[in-house]
Order: C-alpha cells, then structure tokens, then sequence
C-alpha cells in the first residue's frame, strides 16, 4: 500500500510541476507579446474632434430632432 501512495504522490507532484511551468511559461508568453505589440503599435493618441461631423449645425435641424425625441419619449410614457 505504501508504494502505491508514493507512486501517487510522485505522480501528484509531478503533475502540479507541469501545470506551474507552464502557467509560469504563458505569463511570460503573454508579457512578451504585449511588449512587442506596445513597441511595434503604439497606440494613436485619439483626437476629440469625430471627422465626418461638421459644427455649423442648422438650428432648425437640431429642434426637428429634439421635438423627435421628446415626442417620442412622451409617446413612450404614456404607453407604460
């Protein structure tokens, strides 16, 4: 019975050591790609301006679409 616990827990440590290297060997897989992904793509600074969208807005645009919403809003109060 006991070469059979010791065979056990041989195979139990074994085990535990293969999933702790290679635990220990994709976190190291996983900085080094990050290192890499930082230094070859460096993140682009992100401007505040959305390109597409101009500023000189119509006003009677902006209060169709704000009467829009609040109509529907009520619309969709009173529905509840």
């Amino acid at each position: 019975m006991t070469e059979q616990m010791t065979s056990g827990i041989e195979l139990m440590f074994t085990g535990m050591g293969i999933v702790f290297l290679f635990l220990i060997m994709l976190v190291a897989a996983i900085n080094i790609m990050s290192a890499l992904v930082q230094r070859h793509f460096p993140e682009i600074p992100v401007s505040k301006a959305v390109p597409g969208i101009t500023v000189d807005i119509d006003k009677s645009v902006v209060a169709a679409i704000t009467a829009a919403v609040h109509q529907y809003r009520n619309d969709r109060k009173d529905g509840k």
